[in-house]
């Protein structure tokens, strides 16, 4: 063992088993204090680190519990203990290995220390090396957006938090390795998660060198209303857009934007045809085997009759041609059924009201439509001329995500229907009827406002889904080449139900993942997508509606580094999460945690965590959390650094609220 090492020599490993070691210090080290010749250690600080040279490099040891055995013969009370004979030991376990001269801490150990090595304390090179602090910014020159040569520094690394063992030492974790993957913030409600979420931010853009981080992208779901006031103080070059499900409180009309210092503020629109036929079966709840068949035709016919030109589909059938079938065949199994002429002429003409093509609408077959003395004019002659358009079934074509209005909608399910019913299916209007009901509530209800975008007042490019999640994360085209106009998103869905938010938001990362997996060059405009109160939309069991709206997060957890699509989850009920989404997270942040279903949930997903730092989840104080994965270079418990501003989620000052002056005028500030 070198000189330099000796000399910071405190004890001996005296026990080796598989799940720990024992350290008896030396005597002479009272109250567990070592004096060294640097400075004096308290050595059994629980969490602090020991180091075991083994020839070239060391094994890092962390102490997890201290203890005291008396040796001396007990005289009078025995229950006193002699202090200055009293051997002290230290309980430990490995976490990791580091070259004695120079390198970089490894997290794991494959051999454990002999019997009777010696044990060191920390120095603090030995802490910058463990915590991997030392990794200077590099100095570069970049290209601006106006094409000047600019100098500046690129971090590697941004500070989340201090040591809640070592004071006041920092807690770094890596840039690349904390965003380049998906980061789960878990803990109690209060214990901190919403501020976590917006320093993690803060710390990406508040940096006083010459670059910023304009290239990010952080589009935050903000389920409770809180984090607008967190984006107050970020630099003058960082701009952040507000949506709001209701109305934001200025009036705000769907084609009007309002521009408050760096913040846009707009009403949030989700045009309803952006939707897929699983997200439209999600808002109206229909079942898969009767339901979702007459939705996915219904939504067909939306295109197949949005279409203006006539062209050919696949199988070289002609759209026109579709359409008088479609047309004609339903038109037939009306004017056959068994209702009155009265009401068939009724339900024919409200069909052509709709619907019409240049072969069959009202003025070609208005005088057959007629009732004279209660029967149609000319049945025979009607069911001849439609009889003409009828062919062998053609495949209709797919939902194409066409514009159409929510009336539209209405009638192409209505026409659906009727369709399926002349294929001889005579129950699909009573299996169907609570979904029709639903599309009807749905059409009326002013908390789906945001859906019902309308066609007409709408620029052509904004009809379309690349240009809403472009203007959605703030990239603008510029010629050639994009140019990102903002770097923060808010959707505020605070007013909105869970049954909303587990649409917009299962919806807006679909299509932002669909543009991710399109855009060329790939992997070139990474996306966070901020998940506050993850486990209301993100569930492991499917929720009361009949898709799981999960199924879209999974798959960008589980595809998204591909393509620069990342999840930042945050939640207060861990065990509720989607276990697919949790198992693909590179970085977690848990806070305190008391529930024994949550606890467990985490214990299962992190096995190569210690017992003993699971232990420590129930205890820690607010502001305080565990952090590990590949963005630390060992799990490390810290507080975290002050959020400023902070998220409104400040905790209910209950005494100062109850208790005000007896005055029976005193009224509260609105």
């Amino acid at each position: 063992m070198a000189r330099d090492d000796a000399s910071r020599a405190i004890g001996k490993i005296v026990s080796v088993s598989a799940d720990r070691l024992v350290v008896e210090l030396h005597r002479g080290s009272d109250n567990f204090t070592v004096v060294g010749f640097d400075d004096v250690h308290y050595v059994a600080t629980l969490g602090s680190y020991l180091m075991v040279p083994t020839q070239s490099e060391y094994v890092v040891l962390e102490i997890i519990g201290l203890r005291e055995k008396d040796f001396s013969p007990a005289y009078g009370n025995a229950a006193e203990m002699d202090k200055a004979t009293a051997a002290k030991f230290l309980d430990v376990v490995p976490v990791g290995s580091m070259p004695v001269h120079g390198g970089s801490f490894k997290f794991g150990v494959s051999t454990f220390p002999p019997l009777y090595a010696d044990a060191l304390y920390a120095r603090d090179e030995d802490l910058d090396r463990i915590f991997n602090v030392e990794q200077p910014a590099d100095r570069e020159t970049k290209t601006d957006a106006e094409g000047a040569q600019k100098e500046g520094t690129v971090p590697h690394t941004i500070e989340i938090g201090t040591s809640a063992v070592f004071k006041d030492y920092p807690v770094k974790a890596q840039l690349d390795a904390l965003f380049g993957g998906h980061v789960a913030v878990l803990g109690n409600t209060g214990s901190g998660k919403s501020c976590t979420v917006a320093t993690i931010f803060q710390s990406v853009f508040m940096r006083p060198d010459d670059f910023g981080a304009l290239g990010a992208s952080f589009v935050i779901f903000d389920v409770n209303g809180e984090y607008r006031q967190a984006l107050d103080n970020l630099p003058w070059s960082i701009n952040s857009s507000y949506l709001k499900a209701t109305d934001p409180g200025a009036e705000i009309e769907a084609s009007v934007r309002s521009l408050v210092g760096n913040e846009e503020i707009s009403r949030f629109r989700l045009p309803h045809w952006f939707m897929t036929v699983d997200e439209w079966a999600l808002l109206l709840r229909a079942s898969e085997r009767s339901q979702q068949p007459a939705l996915r035709t219904a939504l067909g016919l939306t295109t197949l009759f949005a279409e203006q030109e006539d062209g050919v589909i696949e199988g070289a059938a002609d759209i026109s041609e579709i359409r008088n079938h479609v047309l004609a065949k339903t038109l037939l199994a009306i004017l056959q059924s068994d209702a009155s002429s009265p009401s068939k002429s009724d339900r024919l003409a409200a069909i052509l009201a709709s619907f019409k093509t240049g072969e069959i609408s009202i003025p070609q077959i208005r005088h057959q439509l007629g009732v004279n003395y209660g029967s149609l004019a000319d049945a025979i002659g009607l069911s001849e001329f439609l009889s003409k358009f009828v062919q062998d079934e053609p495949v209709l074509p797919t939902y194409a995500n066409k514009p159409f209005s929510f009336e539209r909608l209405q009638a192409a399910l209505d026409l659906a229907l009727h369709y399926e019913e002349a294929n001889g299916n005579k129950q699909i209007r009573d299996y169907c009827s609570q979904m029709v009901t639903r599309l009807k509530s749905v059409s009326d209800n002013p908390d789906f406002e945001f859906l019902r975008a309308k066609v007409e007042n709408l620029k052509d490019h904004d009809r379309e889904p690349t240009h809403f999640v472009d203007r959605l994360l703030g990239i603008a085209r510029q010629g050639e080449n994009y140019r990102k106009k903002r770097q923060l998103c808010i959707i505020d869905l605070n007013d909105a139900s869970d049954e909303i938010v587990e649409l917009a938001s299962a919806v807006v990362a679909r299509l932002i993942f669909d543009r991710m997996r399109r855009a060329t060059p790939r992997n070139k405009m990474p996306v966070h997508l901020i998940l506050e109160e993850a486990h209301r939309y993100i569930s492991e069991r499917p929720s009361r509606f009949a898709i799981d709206a999960s199924i879209t997060f999974q798959r960008i957890a589980k595809e998204g580094r591909k393509y620069g699509a990342f999840l930042i989850v945050a939640s207060q009920r861990p065990s509720e999460l989607s276990k697919t989404v949790l198992s693909q997270c590179n970085n977690f942040i848990i806070h305190r945690i008391q529930n024994p279903d949550d606890l467990s949930q985490i214990k299962q997903m992190t096995p190569f965590i210690s017992e003993t730092v699971l232990r420590r989840l129930p205890s820690l104080p607010k502001q305080h959390a565990l952090i590990f994965g590949s963005a630390v270079k060992i799990p490390t418990t810290f507080r975290v650094r002050d959020a400023d501003p902070t998220p409104n989620s400040d905790d209910t000052q209950v005494r100062d609220l109850w208790y005000v002056p007896k005055n029976p005028s005193l009224h509260w500030k609105a």
